[in-house]
């Protein structure tokens, strides 16, 4: 049995070291921000579906008009399909994100009266609101629920499969096994900000090309560190199948 007051290192168990690397990336990014901006869970709501395949700036200079011409679910669908097309087009795959938000919104009308409802299984339940999707805007607009409802998890992206593999708490390129794996390993507190911690990290320390690990507040927790002559272990996963996130 490994000694639980031993000093941690990059080779110590992940179950010891994943909660420790969590709060110490919560403590350098003040708990995990969504950069996306927003002021309610439904504004969260759709500018992480137009997230897709974008990035947060520009979808911060989409919405920052956007939610000032829509600012409920109605207002979507008040509009020809085209005008809303020509709203999003700076989004990419407009068309598709239309489609998207359109059906969201008629769903909160018929369903929950307008109003974004804040558990997994009616997040989910949303036409195109996946698990990722539906962890964001619960982790971030209601962290208290998130912590509360047994079946929401941890959010998954491109930033939380890298940094997963790199800290080896996982082996897996599949997103749901991912997150399967990152809620094995942490308390259920942690759940809200773990990925919102890693997202930050990724982006601004833990880039895909060129992590600057002597600049990562974890470096010597993490198996992968360049600064220690270690192996990159983000390209070391086996797919595992794929899943919709």
């Amino acid at each position: 049995m490994p000694d639980a007051d031993a000093p941690l290192t990059r080779r110590s168990p992940k179950k010891l070291r994943a909660p420790f690397i969590i709060q110490r990336l919560d403590e350098e990014y003040d708990g995990g921000v969504v950069e996306l901006d927003w002021t309610t869970p439904f504004e969260l709501l759709i500018a992480t579906i137009l997230s897709a395949q974008s990035t947060d700036k520009k979808i911060n200079e989409v919405t920052a008009t956007l939610f000032r011409k829509y600012t409920k679910p109605e207002d979507y669908l008040a509009v020809p399909e085209e005008e809303l097309q020509a709203d999003l087009y700076q989004t990419g795959f407009f068309r598709q994100k239309t489609r998207s938000v359109r059906g969201v919104c008629q769903a909160l009308l018929e369903r929950h009266g307008g109003e974004v409802p804040l558990t997994m299984q009616e997040l989910i339940a949303l036409p195109g609101v996946a698990r990722k999707t539906a962890n964001v805007v619960l982790g971030a607009a209601a962290p208290d629920a998130h912590r509360a409802d047994p079946d929401a998890g941890i959010a998954v992206d491109t930033h939380v499969k890298r940094l997963s593999r790199r800290f080896a708490f996982t082996r897996s390129d599949d997103p749901v096994r991912i997150e399967r794996d990152l809620m094995k390993l942490l308390p259920k507190a942690q759940w809200p900000t773990a990925s919102l911690s890693i997202i930050l990290h990724g982006r601004r320390i833990c880039d895909a090309l060129r992590p600057r690990c002597a600049d990562c507040v974890v470096e010597e927790l993490c198996p992968s560190s360049l600064a220690a002559g270690r192996r990159d272990l983000a390209g070391q996963a086996k797919g595992m199948g794929r899943a919709k996130t």
